[in-house]
C-alpha cells in the first residue's frame, strides 16, 4: 500500500522560509513523478511544483518560480519543497502526490496523480 506523509508546515512571517517533506512508503519515488499542490480556503487545489521521475527534471507554477525549490533524496525516499520569500498568499494546505510514468503527462494536473498525502498547513502572516 502506498502512503505519502507530509510534514514541515507551520506558521511563518512574510519573507520567511519553510521546508516541507513528503516521505513515501510502498513506492520508490525515483521511479515516479512527485508533485506538490496547495489548496487555500474557498479555492480549488492548484499545482505548485513537480519533480519528474528518474531524470529529476522539475517544473513550477509561475507564482512560485524563483522562490520554491523541489528536490528529492532517493536514499530517504523523500521529496522536499523548500519555500523561501513566503508571502501571505502562499497560505494553504500543501499536499504531495505521486504519479506514474507517462509520456503524455505534464505532471501539473491533479488527475495525473494517483496517490496523495493528507496535507500540511502552511500559514504566512503579514
Amino acid at each position: 500500500q502506498v502512503q505519502l506523509v507530509e510534514s514541515g508546515g507551520g506558521l511563518v512571517q512574510a519573507g520567511g522560509s519553510l521546508r516541507l517533506s513528503c516521505a513515501a512508503s510502498g513506492r520508490t519515488l525515483s521511479r515516479y513523478s512527485t508533485g506538490w499542490f496547495r489548496q487555500a480556503p474557498g479555492k480549488e487545489r492548484e499545482f505548485v511544483a513537480a519533480i519528474i521521475w528518474a531524470a529529476g527534471r522539475t517544473t513550477y507554477a509561475d507564482s512560485v518560480k524563483g522562490r520554491f525549490t523541489i528536490s528529492r533524496d532517493d536514499a530517504k525516499n523523500t521529496v522536499y519543497l523548500q519555500m523561501n520569500s513566503l508571502k501571505p498568499e502562499d497560505t494553504a494546505v500543501y499536499y504531495c502526490a505521486s504519479a506514474p510514468v507517462s509520456g503524455s503527462y505534464s505532471y501539473t494536473r491533479l488527475s495525473e496523480f494517483d496517490y496523495w498525502g493528507q496535507g500540511t498547513q502552511v500559514t504566512v502572516s503579514s
